[in-house]
């Protein structure tokens, strides 16, 4: 059993009321699994934060509706109850029709065979008797979804509770909770939406005020049975595995820190199951990663909000340089790429000098790039050996551009419409920097053929030499 947290459209508070029935249930010990419909990374970064567990995210335009559905049973077999929070509107898809929308969703996991009850969030501000009009629609747009439940909030007094409970009344839709509009709770944000976690200095104080307002604001005797139960193992699809030839470990240093921390929690289970072992690291603070790896992979994030600091850090960009020379394989997405970049110029116009492994400047500009895409290996691309040669989903979605257009670009894109939007991408048999993200879950050949290149460079650095370290030049 799941509850699937939906919105009349964006910004009606359906993260804010999310966090606070997550925050609420860890409270009470229980066990719960997040998901997060869409490519989103930094929402989940709350999920996780909160509950304890890796968000998962649940796109099949980026994966497949079968790795849906295989996501959603193995992570939510051996919990106490799974919370889904989804994006946008109830039935905004990636397109015209519902494909990749909440209702999609919830119907997808319904039909295989798990019960998916849909919670409309409304934001009442600025409505009273219209609200019925408004549920009328939703609770009758689509006869297959299960709408179990409304919450109102941003409820403005008792008076205006009342009116709203009468006016729907004759709907029979219950009403789950109600959030007065004094009880909002401010999650700050910038460009690129909230701010992570790792910078919210007072979150704990943030999260116990998040299970709070959900103890008091829901009702928890309708609610708690939508979500509370035991969960089954289900047959699922093989994940990904592959023989490993070498006798050393395989390991691959990810940047994640302040700076660097958009990941799907399936890449990195990926990696690990098909035999990487992963090593953390911070290219803010620390001069290289504490063991010798065989591979790095740059995730994105915010590389221009700590521009000034990765640029200070010499020792780290000087280890990257060095491992570029070596042909250590790179992976980099979006902030991944900008670090590989020569500098960064941050929205006030000012350059840091950067890794410059990729010939090209990046610079933030006030344009918001946002969308799936779908990437073709351009013309030029074939030495990148790690990419499939079929078509691939992605997402972009940066406020940065790159001053020096890519002479031989990897991709051709063409948006979810199929309008041509450009060319993008760097690439070589060693390295991969682009600004699309890729949940590798619809991808397995990348991050297989990832390892691969890492396996072959251990291979041919333990034939001439077997070094500790990376030696580093330090200024």
């Amino acid at each position: 059993m799941a509850i699937a947290l939906a919105g009349t459209h964006s910004g009606v508070g359906k993260t804010t009321v999310t966090l606070a029935i997550l925050s609420a249930l860890r409270e009470w010990g229980m066990v719960i699994q997040s998901f997060k419909v869409g490519p989103d990374y930094i929402d989940p970064m709350f999920h996780t934060a909160i509950t304890g567990r890796p968000c998962r995210n649940l796109d099949p335009v980026l994966t497949s509706p079968n790795y849906v559905r295989d996501c959603f049973a193995k992570h939510s077999a051996s919990v106490d109850g799974a919370v889904i929070e989804g994006v946008m509107g109830l039935f905004d898809g990636a397109g015209s029709d519902e494909f990749a929308s909440t209702a999609h969703i919830a119907k997808l996991l319904d039909r295989a065979g798990e019960s998916i009850s849909v919670i409309l969030v409304v934001d009442c501000s600025r409505m009273s008797r219209s609200l019925a009009a408004t549920l009328y629609g939703y609770q009758n747009f689509d006869p297959d979804l299960n709408l179990a439940g409304v919450i109102l909030n941003r409820v403005g007094s008792d008076l205006h509770r009342e009116i709203l409970t009468e006016a729907i009344a004759p709907l029979g839709i219950p009403i789950l909770g109600v959030i007065p509009r004094s009880e909002g709770i401010t999650l700050s944000d910038r460009h690129l939406g909230l701010i992570p976690t790792d910078e919210v200095a007072n979150f704990s104080q943030i999260s116990a005020q998040l299970a709070d307002l959900g103890r008091r604001c829901l009702d928890w005797q309708k609610l708690m049975p939508l979500i509370s139960s035991k969960g089954i193992p289900r047959n699922l699809s093989t994940s990904p595995t592959r023989e490993v030839s070498s006798e050393l470990k395989i390991e691959i240093a990810v940047a994640r820190d302040r700076a660097f921390n958009f990941y799907y929690a399936d890449n990195l289970d990926i990696l690990q199951e098909l035999g990487a072992e992963l090593v953390y690291w911070s290219p803010l603070s620390e001069s290289q990663p504490p063991v010798e790896v065989q591979g790095l992979y740059f995730g994105g994030g915010f590389p221009e909000v700590f521009a000034k600091e990765l640029s200070e850090n010499q020792a780290a960009i000087a280890f990257v340089r060095q491992a570029a020379s070596a042909n250590m394989p790179i992976y980099a997405e979006c902030g991944g790429l900008m670090y590989l970049s020569e500098a960064i110029a941050n929205f006030s116009g000012q350059s840091f000098e950067m890794v410059g492994v990729l010939p090209t400047k990046t610079a933030m500009t006030q344009k918001l790039t946002l969308g799936y895409r779908q990437c073709a290996l351009h013309q030029n691309s074939s030495q990148q050996t790690w990419l499939p040669s079929a078509p691939i989903w992605g997402h972009e979605f940066h406020r940065s551009i790159q001053t020096t257009p890519t002479p031989e670009p990897l991709f051709d894109l063409t948006n979810y419409a199929g309008t041509n939007v450009g060319v993008e991408g760097w690439g070589n048999p060693h390295l991969l920097a682009t600004y699309i993200h890729l949940h590798w879950g619809g991808n397995p050949t990348i991050p297989q053929r990832f390892i691969e290149a890492c396996e072959s460079y251990q291979h041919s650095v333990a034939s001439l030499y077997k070094p500790s370290r990376l030696s580093i030049p330090l200024k």
